[in-house]
């Protein structure tokens, strides 16, 4: 049986927390910050747990199931 392989665009995207959660970045924290606010910004900052809809398919993409 083949070895599976992680998608490089999932390792890059997300982490794993050491509870074994799934993290991401907020979006809209690229660019055109102009016009956002200091709160808007703020909020945006830092990593969030990925939804369960999504669960399944990024596990797969990072070859954990």
């Amino acid at each position: 049986m083949p070895k599976v392989k992680t998608k490089c665009a999932a390792k890059k995207r997300f982490k794993i927390s050491g509870s074994g959660k799934i993290m991401r970045k907020h979006a809209f924290k690229a660019h055109k910050l102009g016009h956002k606010s200091k709160r808007q910004k703020r909020n945006l900052t830092g990593f969030v747990e990925i939804s369960k809809a999504d669960r399944t398919n990024v596990m797969q993409s990072l070859g954990l199931k």
